[in-house]
């Protein structure tokens, strides 16, 4: 195998991944816009919004459980998401908590 096969299937595979990421994120967006169409978008945020601190505290123990503050590779920006998003559905859409989510 040549040099140049070796990149075009780098370059295929990242490709790939890009472009299923793409498509991930198109499908969550049209499912949170049919859930914001109907009125169920307030449930489905207070379903996610638990599941999305577990994760991100599991992934914040994980990385401690090594030493570092942050797991090594993908799993990092894999945290960063999850609290992002976390803190995302936490809050009520003027910046400010919810009373009664979380702990």
């Amino acid at each position: 195998m040549t040099m140049e096969q070796v990149l075009n299937l780098l370059l295929l595979r990242f490709g790939l991944l890009v472009g299923g990421l793409v498509v991930l994120a198109l499908l969550v967006f049209a499912v949170a816009l049919g859930l914001r169409r109907r009125g169920k978008l307030g449930a489905a945020r207070r379903y996610a919004a638990p599941v999305a601190r577990a994760m991100s505290r599991r992934l914040d123990g994980r990385g401690a459980a090594r030493g570092r503050g942050a797991s090594r590779g993908g799993g990092s920006l894999t945290g960063t998401a999850l609290r992002a998003a976390a803190r995302h559905l936490g809050d009520d859409g003027r910046g400010q908590r919810e009373r009664g989510t979380g702990r």
